[in-house]
């Protein structure tokens, strides 16, 4: 009788640890996640109510744990805990024109490579479009004008 109760205790044991790792730890981590994007919100995000509301950060007030929204000219105070998510983080210009001069340097560095490819193709098309019936034309002008 006494391994049936030992094998009772085990398994209520063994329950308990797949309801944590399976609901309870997950939780946690969801709860720590939101707690640090609430942390990091500032002003210019876009964000989500919980009433499905959409609209602009303007302000944020620690000590009252108060955000004002900007909603299409509309200013609007929640409380942060109505945030729902963060639709877009606002952008620092300084990254921004980072981002750009870093993409204007790849493209001119692989631009070099195809040009003379691609240019070296269309020339020989263009001079043979372009020797009969523009040569022709042009002289024809210039004579009439003359």
């Amino acid at each position: 009788m006494q391994g049936g109760s030992y094998t009772s205790i085990l398994m209520i044991v063994v329950l308990f640890a797949v309801m944590y790792f399976l609901m309870i730890r997950p939780q946690k981590k969801q709860q720590q996640k939101r707690r640090e994007e609430l942390s990091k919100l500032q002003k210019g995000d876009q964000v989500i109510t919980i009433g499905r509301l959409h609209g602009v950060v303007d302000e944020i007030d620690e000590t009252e744990k108060t955000v004002t929204l900007d909603c299409d000219g509309i200013y609007l105070v929640f409380d942060l805990s109505a945030i729902a998510t963060v639709k877009q983080k606002a952008v620092a210009a300084p990254a921004t024109a980072t981002a750009a001069e870093t993409t204007d340097q790849t493209d001119a560095k692989e631009q070099p490579a195809e040009e003379p490819a691609a240019s070296e193709e269309a020339k020989p098309a263009e001079k043979a479009d372009e020797v009969p019936t523009d040569d022709a034309s042009t002289e024809s002008k210039d004579t009439d004008e003359k």
